[in-house]
């Protein structure tokens, strides 16, 4: 497997990266598109979602983004508007 892994980090001129650093990746990418850790969890294999919180590394722009959208709902819930539907 090493050997096959080498020859693919070669091909793709990336020497530096390891498989364990593609499911990192993997994870954070799957966290910031909106699947929760439970399922991402699932994705890797990962018997505890402790785990997969190690593994995804969120980046500031979706935490961000969620707490403006909560901060928004509640605003509109205390001046009684419709609330608006999240789209996934």
């Amino acid at each position: 497997m090493f050997v096959l892994w080498c020859q693919v980090r070669t091909a793709a001129d990336l020497p530096d990266v390891r498989l364990h650093d593609l499911r990192h990746s993997y994870a954070s990418v799957g966290v910031s598109r909106g699947y929760s850790l439970p399922i991402v969890a699932k994705l890797l294999g990962h018997s505890s979602v402790a785990m997969t919180e190690r593994y995804s590394h969120l980046a500031a722009t979706p935490v961000q983004l969620a707490a403006n959208d909560i901060a928004a709902h509640i605003e509109r819930a205390l001046n009684r508007e419709p609330a608006l539907q999240l789209h996934a």
